[in-house]
């Protein structure tokens, strides 16, 4: 799937960094479940190779040998 078609860039001026912040959080609070979970995939399927796309993540198991026991 692709989003970004959907996207619309915005700029913002602040003048401070917690009012950036404010405003992040009340364009964040302001989107949908919905919303919010496409915004989560995107980034997640973004941080991935295009042949790992769809496939679950591969399980990793560490043994620890713990001394005195």
């Amino acid at each position: 799937m692709c989003y970004n078609v959907l996207m619309q860039p915005a700029v913002s001026k602040f003048t401070s960094h917690a009012e950036a912040d404010a405003a992040e959080r009340a364009y964040y609070r302001s989107l949908t479940p919905a919303q919010r979970l496409d915004i989560l995939l995107t980034l997640i399927e973004r941080g991935k190779k295009p042949d790992e796309i769809g496939q679950k993540p591969a399980r990793v198991y560490r043994t620890v040998k713990h001394a005195g026991r």
